[in-house]
């Protein structure tokens, strides 16, 4: 799977964000909107683990929940490092089948997990577990890359990232009818005899307009709350690179 693929590149990729003030804005979403900040907190798509990590810092207990392998064996070494491991539970599972034990008082998604889901069924689906396990007046706070976002630094433009005597190809294929991303991605991982080994994964993300996310999270139980462009709580608009989504859990 494509994650497996980018587990080395995946922080590379992402170096310019700023997890500590990403967090810290979640918190200020938890102190606006709820009567006291859940104990409990699951990073949905956690991939590395970066804002399970950033969030287990501020005493949150929190379960990070990711389907490549990959991606979580890189998370628990961060988590080990950081002296956390005893308060972070990772689980491999697909987060449009997800199962846990108990009900959480928030689940996070970052870094447009949601974009991943490109049939509005399974995001219904996805919307419809987070419910179920969240709370009564639980939080669900997740973000979705834009428009601004699939037509400029997606559209079809093409990236090259380096790790070590390894590197990526990353192409983009945007189409604006579907409003679908299409990702080809080549990895070349040299050997220890020095030969180079090629990886190939395809990937999509969708595109999702914040009327269409506020209609699906209504129709799953959700009390939609409000869409930001940054963390500053400035008002979205389809338009803006990145957007940021809180809804209530009522049950």
């Amino acid at each position: 799977m494509i994650y497996d693929l980018l587990a080395e590149f995946y922080d590379r990729i992402n170096s310019d964000l700023n997890y500590d003030a990403w967090a810290d804005f979640l918190e200020k979403i938890f102190d606006k909107e709820m009567k006291a900040r859940p104990s409990l907190v699951m990073d949905l798509g956690c991939g590395t683990g970066k804002m399970t990590l950033a969030l287990a810092k501020k005493g949150y207990d929190m379960t990070g929940i990711d389907y490549s392998v990959n991606m979580l064996g890189k998370a628990r070494e961060a988590a080990y490092d950081a002296g956390l491991s005893e308060n972070i539970l990772w689980l491999c599972q697909d987060i449009r089948s997800f199962e846990l034990y108990g009900t959480m008082g928030a689940i996070v998604s970052c870094l447009d997990t949601i974009n991943h889901i490109t049939k509005e069924k399974e995001l219904l689906s996805v919307f419809s577990l987070v419910h179920n396990y969240l709370d009564p007046d639980g939080l669900f706070i997740f973000d979705v890359n834009g428009k601004a976002k699939f037509e400029t630094l997606y559209a079809n433009q093409t990236y090259v990232f380096e790790e070590g005597d390894d590197f990526c190809v990353w192409e983009n294929e945007y189409n604006e009818k579907s409003k679908l991303c299409r990702f080809f991605i080549t990895l070349f991982s040299k050997e220890r005899d020095g030969r180079y080994v090629r990886s190939e994964e395809t990937q999509s993300e969708r595109m999702y307009t914040v009327d269409g996310l506020r209609r699906m999270l209504e129709e799953t139980g959700f009390e939609f709350i409000g869409a930001y462009s940054d963390f500053d709580f400035s008002a979205a608009s389809d338009m803006s690179e990145r957007i940021y989504i809180a809804a209530r859990c009522k049950k």
